[in-house]
């Protein structure tokens, strides 16, 4: 009940800044000691139910400009769908995450000194832009996050286009790579026990998607969502520390 409640919070809080919380939850699952392997299915299932209602609202309100967007989900989608099949070592999976949380809560804190608002999107990205996307879809298939958390800032330090749109293609971006990084992910569990262990995580499940609603609600507030933006900082920074601690530990025994 109490890991329910934390995963609505988690789910509230993420919303609200336009992300699905995979990192988090990977964290609180951990911190939880839930068998890792069923994590990262866990928290992309998660991911999956939190953001699909943000990016229908993102594509009818015509946020989401897929033409120029389409290099970053080129190699992504792929990469997603190979890390699911992945199972890497416990320790380098917490360390992984732990240090994916660290430069999450950096990444939301350039987000929160970002430029003004541009008046189009660029079309002209950058030839690494489709790497880094490769790159992101693959931790996203192996430990269980969606990646938007750093391509948000990131494209916004490029000058990409306005925040409705970076932000409708960061969540659009999150979804395709959960749904790819799950379906991995569950192609590998299929053949173990581990399989039907996921049905126990139900209460999980209804939790993100009542957080996600809430969530979604306070975005509509520009100063409301920048305290609760503000307080996801403090929450990412603060679990990537505890997991980086554990990485540290787990590494000395």
């Amino acid at each position: 009940m109490k890991l329910a409640a934390l995963f609505a919070i988690t789910a509230l809080l993420y919303a609200s800044v336009g992300f699905g919380g995979g990192s988090t939850y990977n964290a609180l699952l951990a911190l939880a000691d839930v068998d890792y392997r069923l994590m990262p299915a866990v928290a992309l299932i998660c991911n999956v139910i939190v953001v699909s209602g943000g990016t229908l609202r993102f594509h009818r309100a015509g946020h989401i400009p897929w033409r120029p967007a389409w290099p970053l989900f080129a190699l992504s989608v792929p990469m997603a769908l190979l890390g699911g099949f992945l199972l890497v070592p416990q320790t380098v999976f917490i360390g992984l995450l732990g240090f994916s949380l660290l430069l999450a809560g950096f990444a939301m804190l350039l987000r929160e000194r970002r430029a003004t608002d541009l008046l189009a999107v660029r079309s002209d990205l950058p030839v690494t832009i489709p790497v880094i996307g490769g790159g992101l879809g693959l931790l996203a298939g192996s430990i269980g996050i969606g990646g938007g958390i750093f391509l948000a800032p990131l494209l916004h330090m490029l000058r990409w286009g306005p925040a409705k749109s970076i932000a409708g293609v960061a969540s659009a971006f999150i979804l395709v790579n959960s749904t790819a990084g799950l379906i991995g992910q569950l192609s590998r569990l299929y053949a173990s026990d581990l399989f039907v262990q996921l049905l126990s995580f139900w209460p999980l499940f209804l939790a993100v998607l009542f957080g996600g609603q809430i969530g979604s609600l306070l975005a509509t507030g520009p100063l409301l969502a920048r305290t609760v933006r503000r307080l996801t900082i403090i929450l990412v920074l603060y679990v990537a520390i505890r997991l980086i601690w554990r990485f540290t530990v787990m590494l000395s025994t």
